[in-house]
């Protein structure tokens, strides 16, 4: 569709080259090719997400009970796929391994989160981290072991070789050197924590952002949605509790209030997994540097 709307575009211009150098004057002539350069670029950008404005995923963190109880029924009533990054050791994750197998079967991306969530224990607010679990007595090895032993434990739940990865409190670094470069073999792609938006040809697939959601109303959600359409951008929605389970919280109303906004609109959203997104991108990219 995007390579016909272009062909379109191309015979257009064409057709006016003729008429316009005969009878328009120059200056005209120029605004003429500005809105025409603009309206093709426009028309390639709107299909650039599999012939849709834009691509909205949907990823949970931490394996929580009330991702079961609250967010998987809404997922499964309205056909949609999402992105749940699970610590293997989380007692949501570990006591209830059974239906997070069933969750993979529904198409659903079991992401890695790591085993025990290693954070930056000394950074503002961060007292409840673990001394056990301080990212500042990890080493580069030890964090790459924890990381590939989750996927070993990911892949006898779901069978999968491929997932994202997401950074616990978005923290990309054991004590002063980053480990991004030792798990780009690992994965597809990852997801930080940074709010942002992105088009395609900006995103870089080890630094995705994403939006964490904290006791905002579906209004204020359903925009970000309408500002990516407007875009043409990826959106990531990050939560954690949904309808309580974590001191990070949207309530059920405004999550589902989102859902159904997105579902009305399919036809103008791609909504998907976040490995299945990566992968695109990956092959999109490839594509366009041939």
């Amino acid at each position: 569709m995007m390579e016909l709307t272009f062909k379109k575009s191309k015979n257009m211009i064409s057709t006016f080259n003729i008429y316009c150098e005969i009878f328009i004057p120059p200056r005209v002539l120029l605004i003429l090719y500005f809105f025409i350069f603009s309206f093709m670029i426009r028309a390639q950008d709107d299909g650039v997400w599999y012939n849709k404005k834009c691509a909205v995923c949907l990823t949970y963190d931490d394996g929580l009970k009330t991702q079961l109880d609250n967010v998987i029924p809404i997922l499964d009533s309205l056909g949609f796929r999402a992105t749940f990054y699970v610590p293997g050791y989380f007692p949501g994750f570990k006591d209830y391994v059974a239906k997070w197998k069933s969750v993979a079967k529904k198409g659903n991306e079991l992401g890695n989160h790591t085993l025990f969530h290693p954070c930056e224990g000394q950074a503002p607010g961060r007292e409840w981290v673990n001394p056990d679990y301080d990212l500042n007595s990890y080493s580069v090895a030890k964090i790459v072991d924890e990381i590939q032993m989750a996927n070993v434990l990911l892949k006898t739940i779901d069978g999968k070789t491929k997932r994202t990865f997401a950074y616990p409190c978005g923290d990309i670094k054991v004590s002063d050197s980053s480990y991004v470069r030792e798990i780009k073999s690992e994965f597809v792609g990852a997801r930080g924590v940074e709010g942002k938006m992105q088009k395609i040809n900006d995103i870089d697939l080890f630094d995705i952002g994403s939006y964490m959601i904290n006791e905002l109303p579906g209004d204020s959600l359903i925009g970000l949605v309408k500002q990516a359409v407007t875009g043409n951008d990826l959106l990531v929605f990050l939560f954690h509790g949904v309808g309580g389970g974590h001191n990070i919280n949207v309530s059920l109303e405004a999550h589902n209030k989102l859902l159904h906004y997105l579902k009305q609109n399919e036809k103008n959203i791609w909504i998907a997994p976040l490995v299945d997104i990566a992968e695109y991108i990956n092959e999109y990219k490839g594509k366009k540097n041939k």
